[in-house]
């Protein structure tokens, strides 16, 4: 039997060392942070049985390999390991998550079943019906949105997969989507400007009267040297900011030894200057009720 949840949240991390191990489905490892901080701000009555909150754990499937070369090829015979270590779990992360086929044994497609993993576990706990939001960090904004942009496309096509998918695993129940520090911009740089082609709006079983808007908040840091605002990525992007389904804001976050440094890309987790704006989003997801 479903806990009695009024909202699902899935979370996922960007580049970097996660860690080389795969974790349990229910545990909170990187987005402890932030956990605590939505917990401890928002009231208990808002939050206690009524937010269902699971990671999207994905970095073992690359770290190992990664941490092997460094070690095999590099200690004790380059300089600047340090930073070739950093390089190597961050720029790597980003070149390998690219689709090359369909073989299962690929990373985007091990990446894509993570986020498939997560979906089901929250629909099992939360329940089919629940509103469902997003919080993704850095390269995660990029696997989320692969993540949509390949289920509304396989819609679009008819495929009978995704056809025998319920509408919380086709995120039609998805209402707000959160990227920090995101660095999807990047990605875009293949193709025209007018050729960029965004998401569309996954909730469509969501009334229009209980949608939130803007449906997608884009958070970065000045300082942060891989956030990025999207609007400017593409015309169909501006679209989106411009009918007010995109918002790009700058905040301060870190600690006030990293606030004002590169080093605040990992500075978003417990920073109230993002998690208030976060808990606005999960209180209005919470009005949104049963979607059917």
């Amino acid at each position: 039997m479903p806990d009695p949840t009024r909202v699902a949240i899935a979370v996922i991390h960007g580049m970097g060392s996660q860690g080389d191990k795969p974790q349990g489905p229910n545990d909170i490892s990187f987005s402890a942070g932030l956990y605590r901080a939505l917990r401890n701000y928002m009231a208990p009555e808002e939050w206690n049985g009524r937010v269902a909150w699971r990671e999207i754990f994905w970095a073992d499937i690359l770290q190992e390999r990664q941490e092997n070369y460094v070690l095999n090829a590099l200690k004790g015979k380059a300089r600047w390991l340090k930073t070739r270590r950093f390089v190597m779990h961050n720029l790597t992360d980003a070149a390998a998550y690219r689709k090359v086929s369909d073989n299962e044994t690929d990373v985007y497609q091990r990446v894509q079943a993570r986020v498939t993993g997560a979906i089901d576990n929250l629909q099992a706990v939360a329940g089919p019906d629940t509103p469902l939001l997003v919080l993704a960090h850095s390269l995660g904004g990029h696997i989320v949105s692969n993540y949509i942009y390949d289920r509304q496309k396989a819609m679009r096509l008819d495929a009978p997969w995704v056809q025998a998918l319920t509408p919380f695993q086709r995120l039609e129940t998805m209402a707000g989507f959160v990227t920090f520090g995101c660095n999807i911009p990047i990605f875009t740089f293949a193709y025209p400007p007018d050729e960029v082609w965004p998401i569309n709006y996954p909730g469509i079983r969501i009334p229009q009267a209980r949608r939130i808007s803007p449906w997608w908040q884009n958070f970065n840091d000045k300082d942060d040297v891989l956030g990025m605002p999207l609007a400017p990525a593409g015309t169909r992007y501006q679209d989106m900011a411009d009918a007010g389904d995109l918002s790009d804001r700058w905040i301060n976050a870190g600690s006030p030894l990293t606030s004002w440094t590169p080093a605040s890309h990992n500075g978003y987790w417990a920073d109230r200057h993002f998690y208030r704006p976060v808990a606005a989003m999960i209180r209005k997801a919470l009005k949104i009720g049963p979607v059917t």
